[in-house]
Parts: structure tokens; C-alpha cells; sequence
């Protein structure tokens, strides 16, 4: 509900969307629950009533979060045959790049309490951290079956070092670092058939 009583639709996201944008303007210590409703312009007890605390929704946050990023590269599956497997490949890690997944990892490292609250958020029990690593794996080996990746190819451990190398580059570069993207498109031409 708003300030004056009046029901607002999809009240859950609007709160993630402003706790999202003080992640991203003050990191994880300007995240209180009355800094997020102000934020989001609600009632001041609305995330309570609808979260239970602060953790709880950090928690559901997080979820909701990833679960945007592993829908969006799910996509690629439908991408086999077509374009080149080295583009599809980065179409596909360009969500990993976002500058909110890095501040969100920032956010479990420096609340490790809503780690425990991750099961319950997700609702079918322990969050996919690999969900990522799998669908690349998926394509690469969906690719193979058609001649565009090497027979021989390890699809599971390239996915792998695609993965850790963006992550190891977003978390020593930053997410607006200049040449991020060509650091990891050199990663992928080195592992990937043209």
C-alpha cells in the first residue's frame, strides 16, 4: 500500500528496484529498511508486511535477481545453429557484466546472514549458483551436435572458464571498465571455433 492506504500493484518489485538502485548508489551498508521505502515512496512498514525483515527480503532480492539473469541467458539455447558460436557466447555473458550482479555479490559477502535465507526466497530449495556454467555447457554441447564445435571440445569446462573469466574480470576491473568486453571476447576466440 502507499502512504494513503491505496493498494499499488507489483509492490515487490518496486521495492527491489529501489533497494537495487541504493545498492548500486551507496553499497550494501545504505540498505535499511526505511532507506528502501523511501526509496520505493511506500509506507515505511510495507516491506516488514510483506517480507518479514530486512535479511528475508534481501534474501528474496537476490533471488529475484538472478533468476532475471539465468532467464535472459536460457535464451541462448535457441541460438544454436545460427550467427556465430563466439558471438552467441557473449550475447550470453553480457548479463553476467551488469554492474548490479557484482553489487549483489557484494551484498552476500558483506551480509553472509541472508545466505541462510536464499532456500526459503527461492521457494524449491537451494538457488542454481551454477545455472550460468550449465547453459552455456547446454549450447556448447548443442553446437557440437552440429559440427560447430569441435567433437573433441570440453563443453563443460569451457563454459566453466568462460564464466570464471568474466567473473574474474568484473570483480578486478569493474563493471564500466573500458575494455571489459574485448578481455573476455579474447577469452572466448581463444576457446571457441569461429
Amino acid at each position: 500500500m502507499s502512504p494513503r492506504g491505496v493498494t499499488i500493484p507489483e509492490v515487490r518489485q518496486q521495492l527491489f528496484d529501489a533497494a537495487e538502485q541504493i545498492l548500486l548508489r551507496e553499497g550494501p551498508s545504505g540498505l535499511t529498511s526505511r532507506a528502501i521505502t523511501r526509496e520505493a515512496g511506500v509506507a515505511a512498514g510495507l516491506l516488514h508486511n510483506h517480507f518479514g525483515d530486512l535479511d528475508s527480503f534481501l534474501a528474496a532480492l537476490f533471488v529475484d535477481r538472478a533468476r532475471a539473469a539465468t532467464a535472459r541467458l536460457r535464451e541462448l539455447a535457441a541460438h544454436a545453429g545460427s550467427g556465430t558460436v563466439v558471438d552467441n557466447v557473449m550475447a550470453t555473458i553480457e548479463p553476467l557484466l551488469a554492474g548490479n550482479l557484482l553489487a549483489l555479490g557484494g551484498l552476500a559477502l558483506a551480509r553472509p546472514s541472508i545466505v541462510s535465507g536464499l532456500g526459503k526466497a527461492h521457494g524449491e530449495g537451494a538457488l542454481e549458483l551454477d545455472a550460468n556454467e550449465r547453459v552455456i555447457a547446454d549450447y556448447l554441447e548443442s553446437e557440437q551436435r552440429l559440427g560447430r564445435v569441435p567433437a573433441g571440445a570440453d563443453t563443460a569446462s569451457i563454459a566453466l572458464a568462460l564464466v570464471g573469466a568474466a567473473h574474474q574480470l568484473l570483480l578486478t576491473r569493474g563493471p564500466h571498465a573500458p575494455d571489459l568486453r574485448e578481455r573476455i571476447r579474447r577469452v572466448a576466440d581463444a576457446l571457441l571455433p569461429h
